[in-house]
């Protein structure tokens, strides 16, 4: 499925202006039909993969228990 930048900028919830900028920048790849840029939303799956990936890390790093304090005395 195509969309255009405004749709695209929804999809992703960024400002329109970033979707451009990244556009220009070559950095969301685009077929530009003579009027306007159609952008392939499934470029977008990998993404959003790698984004539940490092929530789902991020939130087993945080429930981890914190360790006890082993009290190191220093017997000098």
């Amino acid at each position: 499925m195509y969309l255009t930048i405004k749709e695209t900028a929804e999809y992703l919830s960024m400002p329109e202006a970033v979707v451009e900028s990244l556009v220009q920048q070559n950095k969301i790849r685009t077929i530009f039909d003579g009027q306007q840029h159609l952008i392939n939303k499934e470029q977008f799956n990998t993404h959003f993969e790698q984004l539940e990936k490092y929530k789902k890390m991020v939130e087993e790093y945080l429930s981890e228990p914190i360790p006890e304090d082993w009290d190191a005395k220093d017997e000098d």
